[in-house]
């Protein structure tokens, strides 16, 4: 069975940082793509970044842009999100997906495995 936890979530002040890790098990993501998405209350599920099978390619949403950095260990079956000078729209539960086309994607269909998801709250 595959399953994505992920971890790292919680409470921030504004202008903090925070990193989330997500650890796959029950198959290896190592020659897909993998990401990470937000969805914020009364709002769509939507796309943050992806890093591509190797890591050698990432994309970002515009509004993490110079902020957010993506990266994976596939040693260790496992993605990362380091989200710094977070701001309160930033609140949102964050999901892990994988199994994405290797080189990357930026929409939910995309991808076939999903975590829980963590819960993100930045403080004014």
């Amino acid at each position: 069975q595959v399953q994505l936890v992920e971890s790292g979530g919680g409470l921030v002040q504004a202008g903090g940082s925070r990193r989330l890790s997500c650890a796959a098990s029950g198959r290896t993501f190592s020659s897909k793509a993998m990401g990470w998405f937000r969805q914020a209350p009364g709002k769509e599920r939507e796309f943050v970044a992806f890093i591509s099978w190797s890591g050698g390619r990432t994309g970002y949403a515009d509004f993490v842009k110079g902020r957010f950095t993506i990266s994976r260990d596939n040693a260790k079956n496992t993605v990362y999100l380091q989200m710094n000078s977070l701001k309160p729209e930033d609140t949102a539960v964050y999901y892990c997906a994988a199994g994405a086309p290797p080189g990357g994607g930026t929409h939910r269909l995309e991808y076939g495995y999903w975590g829980q998801g963590t819960q993100v709250t930045v403080s004014s």
